[in-house]
This record gives C-alpha cells, structure tokens and sequence, in this order.
C-alpha cells in the first residue's frame, strides 16, 4: 500500500487492531503492534525491524524488545486471526490448503537455517522453512497458522545450538506432514471449519497424512507422485500385482474430458481430467477405495496425479476445483513476502521468528480484508463439452 492508501484505511485499521487488544494486554505492546503492522502494510521498501522503526520514529530496539521480550500472547492473536476469518468468511465448502514456503538466509544462526532445498531461490541452499495452512473461501483467502520446520541434522540433538536460538525443549523435531496435521488440528480446535484440504505430493505420498485428514472428518483431494502404485477394482478382482499410477494405462481407460480452470493474463487455462476408483498401495495391502484423478494440460502436456477420499458421486468439476485451489496459497505466499514483509525478518531466535509470522498473519489478513472488499468473484472450474474445447484451449 502507499501512504495515501494507508492513510484512507486508517480508521479501518484501528477498528481491525482493536480486535487483538484482549490479546496483548499493555499499552506499549499494543503500540508495537501497531507501529509493526503499519510498516508491514506500509510502502517501505525493506519492511524488517529497522525500517519499521525509523519510518514510525522509534527506536529499533523497542520493536525488537516487542517481538523477543515482551509479554504478550501470540497464540492467543493467532487464535485471534482464525476466529476473524470464521466470523467474517465462514463457506461451508471452504479449503484448507497446506503448503510450505523457505526464506534464503546467511550463516547459521537463525533458528532452524539448515543447508536444504529452497524453494525461493529453487536450489540446495542455507534457508529457513516454514509450513503455513491456508483457509480458501469463495472470493477470500488468508493464512490462518503458519510453524517454523526445524531439521532434524543439525536441530533436533544439538543442544548448545538450541540453547543459543531459545528453542523451548518442548519443542522437538517433526516431519512436514506431522507439523501440516498439528497447523490443522490446531485451527479446528479454534473453530476453523474447512470441507477439504489440498496439498501436493510431499504431503499427499504419505499414508499417515491422508488417513489423518480423513479422521478429522475432512475430504482430501492431495497431489501424489507419479511413482505411487496402486490398483483399480478390476485389477484387485484379477490378483494383479500393483501398477504406477503412470503406467495404468498405455492404451484405453477412463475417457478424457476438458475443463475450463481458471483465466490468466496468458490466457484461458484448460486441463483434461480422468477419473477413476482406485486402491493405493500401502505398504504391499491395498488402501481403501478412494479417487484417483489424473490431470493433463491440454497445452504443455505437464501431467498430475491426484487422490481423494471424496465420496462416488462427487462431481469431477468439484474435484477439480478443490485441486487447483492450492493456487491460492501460491498467491498468499507472493502477497505475504512481497506485501507485507514476511520474508524481511532479521531475527534469530525462536520466539521472535514465531510472533513475526503470527504478526505477519494479522497484517496479511487485513491485506486480503481490503482487496476482498473491492473485488468480483472468482469464476469456478467449468466443463467444457467437446464443442468448445479447442476454441478455449487455442
């Protein structure tokens, strides 16, 4: 936002503030709060710590004290941003989207920095990650929790260096997929209520992850590698040895049909879809019977293989929908770095790395508040009969 733009929404940013006040108890906190999230809403360039505090005209140290020292309660904001969401967004078709997201930093000092896979500079490199959930309604999105991954190589057993991060000893080693359920779990218990949940194939290649998600009682439509085996209800029937979801058919199989996803700057975006009932392989047993969607871009040919435990009669355009719909988080992500500042933290340490994600979320979802206010809807997956396909896809 710029300064004219910001100063129109002052009004409607005190109102929104107000709303967490309950949650950070004293004055001076609430006005870090405050001089915080104007920075990350503000036009400033760089949005960590000292720029925030030099354009308000207050000493850097004192936000840095308010993210590292101060008293407040940042689950209880955090809680906050998802019951704001639920009061104000709630869709009883709504979407949980899990996704991750890494922030490049140098040295390794930062709390949970590791030499790994980085997705902002899409290479092996020093980064810290985090795994975010995401709430997709109809025409709204925001991100709704938001935990720091720490690698078990360098974080789970070294104690001086946890020591030196203030990690609490509570807080332990966990694989991506246990920290997306312990985000989802968490945001139930405060009232986020989602039909679905999407995510991609790191998550969807586990078991435990999808069986989890079906516990809670939610229909998952998640990503799965290519490499996955598994078998129809025709091979089970004929004691057939488990196939690729690849290789299921070289020839033949459930038909094609084109769908309309979504419109772009670059033009319509039209995939043809598949669908059929399926077993996963798991661990040598056949899974309960679930969908397997298989999804082909009708102009780069790129292929991705879905798996739900929606129920037989579900719609294929719902499906669909429900598996581009992690989209949104892609957006969210971009908004959140390049917005609000979420990627501009200098911090290192455990406690204040959370509350700026948890203070980056506050901001966010005013963020989306505003442009939600001032936007149409966006269109749903549309089926395309064979009469037009060719004309959108050209």
């Amino acid at each position: 936002m710029d300064i004219g733009m910001l100063e129109e929404l002052r009004p409607r940013l005190d109102a929104y503030l107000e709303e967490y006040a309950d949650c950070i108890k004293t004055k001076p906190s609430r006005r870090h709060l405050r001089t915080y999230v104007n920075g990350q809403l503000g036009p400033l360039s760089r949005k960590s710590i000292e720029p925030i505090a030099l354009e308000a005209n207050v000493p850097p140290r004192s936000l840095q004290e308010f993210l590292g020292l101060h008293r407040w309660d940042e689950a209880k904001v955090a809680t906050r941003v998802r019951q704001i969401v639920m009061r104000r967004h709630a869709d009883p078709e709504a979407v949980g989207v899990i996704d991750e997201t890494s922030f490049a930093k140098k040295g390794d000092d930062t709390v949970g920095v590791q030499h790994q896979y980085c997705g902002a500079t899409g290479k092996q490199d020093n980064c810290v990650v985090t795994v975010h959930l995401a709430y997709a309604a109809k025409g709204f999105s925001a991100l709704v929790d938001s935990d720091l991954f720490l690698p078990p190589q360098t974080w789970a057993t070294d104690e001086e260096r946890r020591r030196k991060a203030g990690v609490p000893d509570e807080v332990v080693y966990r694989p991506k997929w246990r920290i997306a359920l312990d985000l989802i779990k968490r945001s139930m218990a405060d009232g986020v209520r989602m039909k679905w949940l999407t995510a991609d194939e790191a998550y969807g290649r586990v078991g435990e992850f999808r069986c989890e998600c079906a516990d809670s009682g939610l229909l998952y439509m998640v990503e799965i590698p290519s490499n996955m085996t598994g078998w129809t209800q025709a091979m089970v029937n004929r004691c057939e040895d488990p196939k690729r979801v690849d290789e299921l058919w070289r020839r033949g199989g459930p038909s094609w049909e084109t769908y309309h996803i979504k419109d772009t700057e670059k033009g319509p975006v039209v995939w043809e879809a598949r669908a059929v009932r399926f077993h996963l392989n798991d661990n040598g047993c056949a899974h309960e019977e679930e969908w397997l969607l298989i999804c082909r871009n009708v102009v780069s040919g790129e292929v991705k293989y879905f798996a739900s435990n929606a129920p037989r009669g579900m719609r294929r355009e719902t499906m669909l929908r429900i598996a581009f719909t992690r989209a949104e988080v892609e957006h969210l992500f971009h908004e959140a770095k390049g917005e609000v500042g979420l990627k501009h933290f200098e911090v290192r340490r455990y406690l204040p790395v959370m509350r700026h994600l948890v203070v980056s979320m506050v901001s966010l979802l005013f963020l989306c508040e505003q442009v939600n206010r001032l936007r149409g809807e966006k269109p749903v997956v549309e089926y395309l009969p064979s009469s037009m396909r060719h004309q959108r896809a050209s």
